[in-house]
């Protein structure tokens, strides 16, 4: 006996979800456990270089498995016929019309939702999964006040490259306030108990460094202006060093993937440096501006 567990991720053209990753490991996690062999197929988009539904060889398996997400469409009709030889069960899914020849191909179906049965609890709430750091991630747009050394665009895109390949949860974040906007928030004070339970804040913008150090909450600054500006003063303003700036070259790449990785560290390392409360800042400023508008 051998299965070949299935799912929406599988399909070249399908969708991967969370909820239906976690329902196929779950499905996988049971079978080994039960001692039976499987193999899992991904869309070669979601995961180049794993096994996908071209090269899983019908004649290899027993048995079919297909986890999560509902019975229709062309593309699980194409599995009854690829895996024909194949016993096929569905499980975890939602059957929408008990007729569909998507349901109907299938040998066995165990849902977690069908007309007229009892509902079930979907297989994602069993897998365990790995905590991972909780990165905000604020960037600055525009700014073309600082004309020819700007470099906003490509470190922008050099940054959040190197972040996709971060065991982390990315989390955007925008410093700008908006009450008409459900996706913006409406005053600083929910934007700052957002940032409250950050990990760790990475950011191309001055207040994403103010914000996340006010709150207590290490931050990883980038400098978009070449040669440094105003994210790299306010650095130094707080005796912050987890700050990167880049040279008046424009020659790609402006960013040194290690050294955001060190940074990076720094920023996370339990009980280490990053977690270190910064340097609280002084109302020197506003010291200046009384004494000002005295004079």
């Amino acid at each position: 006996m051998r299965a070949l567990v299935t799912g929406w991720p599988s399909f070249l053209h399908g969708e991967a979800t969370a909820g239906d990753v976690l329902a196929m490991e779950a499905v996988r996690r049971a079978l080994v456990g039960a001692g039976i062999g499987c193999d899992v197929a991904w869309s070669p988009v979601f995961r180049p270089g794993g096994l996908d539904l071209g090269r899983a060889d019908p004649a290899r398996y027993s048995h079919l498995v297909f986890a999560c997400g509902p019975l229709h469409g062309a593309q699980v009709e194409e599995l009854h016929r690829r895996y024909a030889r194949c016993r096929r069960v569905a499980v975890g899914v939602s059957v929408i019309d008990p007729d569909d020849p998507a349901v109907t191909g299938f040998d066995a179906v165990l849902p977690r939702d069908a007309p007229g049965t009892a509902a079930r609890h979907d297989l994602a709430a069993l897998p365990e999964a790995e905590r991972v750091p909780v990165a905000g991630v604020v960037l600055a747009p525009g700014q073309r006040e600082y004309g020819a050394r700007r470099r906003h665009d490509r470190i922008e895109a050099e940054l959040t490259d190197w972040l996709t390949g971060r065991a982390c949860a990315r989390l955007p974040l925008d410093t700008r306030l908006d009450p008409r906007d459900w996706r913006l928030f409406s005053t600083a004070a929910e934007l700052e108990s957002a940032l409250r339970r950050l990990d760790v804040v990475v950011t191309t913008r001055l207040h994403g460094l103010v914000l996340a150090l006010k709150n207590g909450v290490p931050a990883l600054a980038v400098d978009p202006v070449a040669g440094g500006a105003k994210v790299a003063a306010q650095a130094r303003a707080w005796s912050w060093p987890a700050v990167v700036t880049t040279g008046e070259h424009d020659a790609p790449p402006l960013l040194d993937p290690a050294e955001l990785d060190r940074w990076w560290r720094w920023c996370l390392a339990p009980g280490g440096a990053g977690r270190t409360p910064a340097r609280p800042p002084s109302a020197g400023l506003l010291t200046d501006l009384l004494a000002a508008l005295r004079a």
